[in-house]
């Protein structure tokens, strides 16, 4: 190989140098042809300004068309041996430290390996998969929350009645952080074509109740960016630069935006207060925020705590519990018993997964992606069971949230992975992302080499995420690699 490389070393010098006795030669009919240029170019035109050289229109952009087809049968299963055999080295990695997973075949809800798969673990931001799957489960598609603004006790007030929408924006296009948001400039053209007097704004938080922020969560993670203290009306989740993924957040959300709506009225922002909507009140102004459909998918695929949370306050007003971090869990864990899943392990503080203290076992997170992921022809009931049917419906009702998962290498907060390394898996996994200074976890599904869909929930504890991330990314990467048959 080294005499083979000095070869082809010299034949490559050889070839510089021949081709620098053609570029001498080029230039030098270059030199001779722009004098002709110069000669009969006229100095006020564009080929005079370039040396003779004219500058070519750009080309026509061509518009991306992403296809997405399903999946087809794939016509062998992988077997658990096959899945061993190809996962072997990557699951003996040290750097997944205190690690526990399972690896379903979603074709027949068969486990094809796991390990510690009941063992409660640190989930961090993959428990946005129980509750996208409890908001599924427990409202429509469709449903929106209101933000209003009502007449006050004293003549000159108006109460800014926050309904629970943290996406509000005051964004001078419309156009905030999160996807069809409600506007607050939509308020005040409401209040200002109503002709009311008025000098004071009341924001009423009373829709939530309890603490505004969760055990195991860390105050200097709202200057970094990772949420805000849990008030029923934001502007941009409480972000202070409305656009930044992981700005730093605001203390007093509610108040910001009773503060902006009175600046934009030409009222003075000093005198902005909490307070409460008389009962009975009139309304003077209305928005509403996206359909739920779109704020799964903007929770899903950019990891909002601050939505996820909000969510979770939504379930539970809907399933009659109070909207608070405790009633918001509550919920989560009614809809998914009733709906048939093992929650044996179980523990949350809250709904996005910040918490340290939140406990999920592998097994239950990778269940509700194969339910969502299986066939239509084909059953796997929350216990693993294989039926010719869905009677329940829960393939239908779980089948969205495959779509909100972040793409590897291309979307969310898997578009920095699969990209230096392990990029095998590029664009054929999807995957919940979880993050925390103690704990990484991956929760998605892939297309192996044999194209059959597998659901997988890895979950590593103990390690710093620099390492624990790659080493889940290298395991799912061999899964995609894998004919496991």
């Amino acid at each position: 190989m080294v005499d083979g490389g000095k070869k082809i070393g010299g034949l490559a010098a050889r070839r510089r140098r021949r081709t620098w006795i053609v570029l001498g030669t080029a230039v030098t009919l270059l030199v001779a042809a722009a004098a002709v240029v110069l000669v009969t170019t006229k100095p006020w035109t564009p080929e005079f300004r370039h040396g003779g050289l004219r500058v070519a229109p750009p080309p026509t952009g061509t518009r991306p068309l992403p296809q997405i087809v399903p999946a087809q049968p794939a016509p062998t299963a992988p077997t658990q041996a096959g899945i061993l055999a190809a996962l072997g080295p990557a699951l003996g990695n040290p750097d997944l430290g205190s690690f526990a997973g399972e690896i379903t075949d979603a074709t027949t809800g068969t486990v094809l390996w796991s390990q510690d798969p009941a063992r409660p673990m640190v989930p961090a931001s993959t428990a946005k998969v129980l509750t996208s799957a409890a908001a599924l489960l427990g409202l429509p598609a469709d449903h929106r929350l209101s933000t209003r603004v009502v007449t006050g006790v004293a003549p000159n007030e108006l109460v800014l009645v926050g309904g629970g929408d943290p996406t509000l924006t005051a964004q001078p296009d419309g156009k905030g952080y999160y996807t069809n948001p409600a506007k607050l400039s939509d308020l005040v053209a409401q209040i200002r074509a109503a002709g009311r007097g008025v000098d004071t704004i009341v924001v009423d938080i009373s829709a939530y109740q309890g603490p505004t922020m969760a055990p195991g969560w860390d105050t200097v993670d709202i200057a970094e960016g990772s949420w805000a203290p849990m008030e029923p009306v934001m502007l941009d989740g409480g972000r202070i630069n409305p656009l930044m993924d992981y700005s730093p957040r605001t203390n007093t959300p509610a108040l910001d935006v009773g503060r902006r709506l009175a600046a934009d009225l030409g009222l003075d922002p000093g005198k902005v207060r909490i307070g409460s909507a008389p009962p009975g009140a009139t309304q003077i102004a209305a928005v509403q925020s996206a359909t739920l459909r779109d704020r799964l998918h903007d929770m899903m695929v950019d990891s909002d705590d601050v939505l996820a949370e909000a969510i979770g306050r939504e379930i539970a007003v809907a399933n009659g519990n109070q909207a608070s971090f405790d009633g918001a869990t509550a919920a989560l864990s009614a809809l998914l018993g009733k709906a048939g899943f093992d929650l044996t392990g179980l523990g949350m503080k809250d709904n996005s997964g910040l918490s340290t203290e939140d406990r999920i076992p592998a097994r239950l997170l990778d269940r509700i992606l194969a339910v969502a992921a299986r066939p239509d022809t084909m059953a796997v009931s929350p216990t693993g069971a294989t039926t010719p049917a869905d009677p329940a419906g829960l393939t239908a009702t779980f089948a969205p949230m495959l779509d909100d998962l972040p793409v590897a290498g291309g979307t969310g907060t898997l578009a920095g992975r699969y990209v230096d390394q392990n990029r095998q898996g590029a664009g054929w996994v999807r995957a919940k992302t979880g993050t925390l200074s103690i704990a990484s976890a991956l929760v998605g599904y892939v297309l192996d080499a044999d194209g059959r869909v597998l659901t997988f929930a890895l979950m590593s504890n103990d390690r710093p995420d620099t390492v624990a991330k790659p080493a889940l990314d290298a395991v799912v990467g061999a899964l995609r690699n894998c004919g496991c048959s």
